[in-house]
């Protein structure tokens, strides 16, 4: 008589118990946000002649951030600027500024921004890389960014905040706005206050 023997669990057996055991664990998800426009700030710096600064902003934007909270290098964040929203307080200026001379908004009514990659430095530091598409071009841009606080509202419960702090530096000429460059600077400082909202799901 051979010896009697255990039978061993085949991978038939095996699998499938698996993938159950997997579908019973609930899903980790990023969690989604949208512009605060209220309390949001897009504006730019640049050098005017050598005599002063230009400053400026965009009132139109629309974006989704994709907040991991577990793990910030898996976040990600997509944004949409309306180049005609332009403002620097001066009405014949920002009609100028909305021609072909520089943004030339009726054949390029958008600027987008969307990350390729996020660094998480520590602290609240991060380094979010990602493809800035304007007059029809799209070049890298890295910006420098502080998380500043994520939250419940204090005044609202039902809703969370993120809220960031965020700097950069673009060569205008690389996406071909060179029209009186260097003497109207070529570098322009990009300055970004914003928050994003999320409903809290009921409990």
């Amino acid at each position: 008589m051979s010896p009697s023997r255990t039978p061993e669990p085949t991978m038939k057996r095996t699998l499938p118990a698996l993938a159950l055991a997997a579908a019973a664990l609930p899903a980790l998800a990023a969690d989604e946000f949208r512009f605060d426009a209220g309390h949001t700030y897009i504006g730019f710096e640049i050098d005017h002649l050598g005599f002063s600064r230009t400053l400026g902003e965009f009132l139109k934007y629309e974006g989704t951030l994709v907040l991991d909270r577990e793990n910030l290098a898996r976040s990600s964040i997509e944004v949409s600027i309306d180049t005609a929203s332009i403002d620097t307080d001066q009405e014949d200026f920002d009609e100028h500024l909305r021609s072909a001379d520089f943004f030339d908004v009726a054949n390029h009514p958008t600027m987008r921004f969307k990350s390729t990659k996020v660094e998480d430095l520590g602290n609240g530091r991060l380094k979010v890389t990602g493809d800035f598409t304007m007059l029809g071009k799209t070049h890298p841009v890295v910006l420098d960014v502080s998380m500043n606080k994520v939250a419940p509202h204090p005044f609202r419960p039902t809703i969370e905040v993120a809220g960031f702090s965020a700097r950069t530096t673009l060569d205008r000429t690389q996406w071909g706005m060179d029209k009186y460059a260097p003497a109207v600077g070529k570098d322009v400082s990009i300055r970004i206050e914003t928050e994003f909202n999320r409903p809290i799901p009921a409990q």
